[in-house]
Parts: C-alpha cells; structure tokens; sequence
C-alpha cells in the first residue's frame, strides 16, 4: 500500500502520516506551495519533519512540493471568498489524487480531525471531497488536538510543527462552514479547474 499524504508542516498531517505508517503503507508527502500567501519556512518544516519521521520508522518519506499559489489566485479572483478555503481544499484533494495516479500511490491522506477548523466540518468535508471518487484516509477524525498532540510530542514532531510561521494569508476572515455541495460545483464552474489541475501536478518537484 502506498499513499501520498497532503502534508502542510502543521501538527495534525505528520502524526496522520505516522500512523498510516504504522500500518504497512508506504508514504509520500505532498506539500502545496502557497507563494505569496506564505512566507517560505514551511518547505524547511517538511524536510525536517520527514527527516523526523524517518528517523522514528526507519522508512523513507520523499517530500515533494507542488505549485498552489495559482490555485489560491484564480479562487480568490472568481469564487465568493467565504469558500476561499473549502475550494483550496477540493483542489488539493484533486491535486493530490491525480500525482497519486502518476505515482502508483492507491489512496490520500489527510490529517483532518472533525470540527477543528473551519474547512473540517462534516459539511464541509462532505462538500470539497463530492465526485473525487478516489481514497481519502483521514485517521485523525475522531480525535481531539490533545490527543493529537501527544502523538506528535511521542513521536519527535510536535517542536517542529510549531516552529513560527506567518500561515496562509488567502484564509478570509469568516470562512463557511456549511458549504453547499451545490453550491461548490457552481464556483468550480468558473474556475479552468482541469488546467489548474494539472499545471500543479506538473510543477511538483521532489525536495527531500
């Protein structure tokens, strides 16, 4: 089994990736890119956070690294800016399982855990992932950040995750909660959401 793993250098997406681990399958983590919208440290935070995982299972986590601020621009242009990150979301999910499919991995994981930001919602989950028809793994979603904490700090993750960053300056001040899976097909209409697509498929660049 091998999984590409949408990893952000936050606390929740490595101990989801550790844990997938831990049950046979062989990871590789994706990292969208922001630009602009972030202020570069979190490529670092990846490579040291694979290093770290590596160093705890003894298995390899090649790190690659895809373009998203072009995805970020043409939502923000053309999608009611509440769904700002509901649509970053579904593009990812897109994203992810089209370098999945190039990369013989079989499914995604994600390190959402229910309720705990704005794009988590089940209704929001429900909305970004409708008509992907490809494996999400989400082996956080029951767990509360406490928990998920002392898996990172069990694992060595925890002090790296937290290292300072600005975070994503695209998410708008209130983001929806209850997205509309109508509603996402709507804006998605407006967007060239193939070619965003695949132009980041095709940028991403294996780092570590």
């Amino acid at each position: 089994m091998k999984l590409v793993s949408l990893v952000s250098g936050g606390i929740d997406s490595p101990v989801a990736s550790y844990i997938m681990s831990q049950v046979g399958a062989d990871i590789v983590l994706l990292h969208m890119d922001n630009g602009q919208y972030c202020d570069g440290k979190d490529h670092d935070k990846v490579i040291r956070l694979s290093k770290q995982l590596e160093t705890i299972t003894g298995k390899e986590f090649p790190v690659y690294v895809a373009k998203h601020e072009p995805n970020q621009d043409a939502i923000k242009q053309k999608c009611d800016y509440g769904y700002q990150c509901v649509m970053c979301k579904r593009i990812m999910q897109h994203v992810a399982r089209e370098f999945a499919k190039k990369n013989n991995c079989t499914g995604i994981i994600m390190g959402d855990s229910l309720g705990q930001v704005a794009s988590q919602t089940l209704r929001n989950i429900r909305a970004e992932g409708q008509e992907l028809d490809f494996p999400i793994i989400r082996p956080l979603i029951g767990m509360d950040k406490q928990e998920i904490i002392n898996i990172a700090n069990k694992i060595g993750t925890y002090e790296l995750s937290i290292i300072p960053t600005t975070g994503c300056s695209a998410v708008p001040a209130k983001p929806i909660t209850e997205a509309k899976p109508e509603k996402i097909i709507q804006l998605q209409a407006r967007l060239d959401f193939n070619d965003l697509i695949t132009a980041s498929v095709e940028s991403a660049i294996r780092i570590h």
